[in-house]
């Protein structure tokens, strides 16, 4: 291959661009990204960029980006896929390349009237908003909207949280680890609202609640999920479905484009997690220079979040015969381990909170 080009610039398109170079890809590389900024770590902006702490935090440095030589198309658009080997972007111009690596992420799922953080400049508008805010009220109790709580808790900020479930993070972990990880937001004074859906949001900022209910907020955010960034796609040759459909190698259904991160559905699953864009990338380069799966990823499901001081980890899958293994729930420290319904003895989840010690010793025996 001469040209590959890489449709994203954020951590799963960086750390593409990274192991091709690694694995001896000396050709031209081109990446395009629709955000002006040069890829930074999104993790700090849901905790010390709102609490002001810190700014954008590069995920490289100069001298890492200057020897990778890349092409950076920043501020730009993918528009379309003309044919397997020529993309359009919203500058009017086109990319030809004979591979392509398919990195543009998520989107955030938005209701009006509401904030939603996911890049650099939705992170800036969200922390100008704190700076005058008394009351912030949050749709979605899942890790960004928890994560989103704590810091507006941390500013001083009244906080209401409210989950249509009837226990957060239930799809992830489970009723039981979900109702853990919920009663953290009681334990720092934000206000937990479950099992209810949101009608809307008012012009004041107030939220107006299924039944009828008003919570006064001065800013509101959705943290509600997001959906791949696919539109871009649309009819043309590659599969898509819950994402861009691939293999366990990241291969879409042509040998010369693969995808990795939050976009890629690869053999069914998509993960959304920060640890699967950075070991997708080392996969499916491979095998893109390969021309075909010679290596495949095994998706572990690791994921972190930091939350009122407490960090809380998870590898895996949740089922329904889960155990504490070390500390308590009560104390707010303590690891779990969910087994396998057909074989007990085998742990195929762990899930901590302010234990990371015995976490990554444990995850060692993951099945």
């Amino acid at each position: 291959m001469r040209t590959i080009a890489i449709i994203g610039a954020s951590l799963a398109g960086l750390r593409s661009a990274q192991a091709l170079r690694q694995q001896g890809f000396d050709g031209r590389l081109v990446v395009v990204g629709d955000e002006v900024h040069l890829p930074y770590d999104r993790p700090p902006l849901s905790k010390d960029f709102l609490l002001g702490k810190c700014e954008a935090v590069p995920l490289a440095d100069q001298e890492d980006l200057d020897a990778l030589d890349a092409e950076w198309r920043l501020g730009v658009r993918a528009t379309g896929l003309l044919s397997t080997r020529e993309v359009a972007l919203s500058d009017g111009g086109t990319v030809e390349a004979d591979g392509l690596v398919i990195a543009t992420g998520g989107i955030p799922r938005t209701m009006p009237g509401t904030h939603v953080l996911r890049t650099l400049d939705d992170a800036t508008r969200l922390r100008d908003a704190f700076a005058d805010a008394q009351h912030v009220g949050i749709i979605g109790a899942g890790f960004i909207g928890a994560e989103i709580a704590s810091s507006a808790r941390a500013l001083g900020k009244e906080v209401t949280v409210v989950e249509a479930l009837p226990t957060p993070l239930t799809r992830v972990l489970g009723a039981e680890m979900g109702a853990a990880c919920g009663q953290l937001h009681g334990d720092h004074g934000s206000t937990l609202i479950t099992g209810i859906n949101v009608d809307s949001v008012n012009i004041d900022g107030g939220i107006k609640l299924a039944d009828g209910r008003h919570v006064g907020a001065d800013v509101v955010v959705a943290g509600i999920g997001t959906r791949p960034a696919t539109d871009w796609l649309a009819g043309g040759p590659v599969n898509l479905g819950n994402g861009v459909v691939c293999d366990a190698g990241g291969v879409t259904n042509l040998k010369n484009v693969v995808a990795v991160g939050d976009v890629a559905n690869c053999a069914g699953h998509r993960a959304e997690h920060w640890t699967s864009a950075t070991e997708q990338a080392q996969v499916a380069t491979r095998n893109l220079l390969a021309g075909e799966t010679v290596a495949t990823h095994t998706n572990g499901g690791y994921v972190w979040s930091d939350q009122y001081g407490v960090r809380i980890q998870f590898i895996g899958r949740a089922t329904n015969d889960v155990r504490v293994e070390d500390g308590s729930i009560e104390d707010r420290k303590f690891v779990a381990t969910y087994r396998d319904g057909e074989n007990p003895e085998d742990v195929v989840g762990i899930l901590a909170m302010s234990n990371a010690r015995l976490f990554t010793r444990l995850r060692r025996n993951l099945k």
